[in-house]
């Protein structure tokens, strides 16, 4: 499993939960050296901004509680 795939799947954990909201979403590519080879390869990005939802506080009393 690759990092932008942790990444999207807790995003979409905590949106099909109730405590987040997604904000924005943006894909990009980077330049890395790569240490074998000692070249610049280009490596994808994500960047996914979330914020609570209304009844975040709630659900979390009620996750700590169980």
């Amino acid at each position: 499993m690759t990092a932008i795939t942790t990444v999207v799947t807790i995003a979409e954990i905590l949106k099909n939960s109730g405590f987040a909201l997604e904000k924005m979403v943006a894909t990009s590519t980077v330049g890395m050296k790569d240490e074998t080879k000692g070249r610049m390869v280009q490596k994808a990005k994500i960047e996914i901004v979330m914020g609570k939802t209304e009844n975040f506080d709630s659900l979390m009393t009620a996750t700590e509680k169980h």
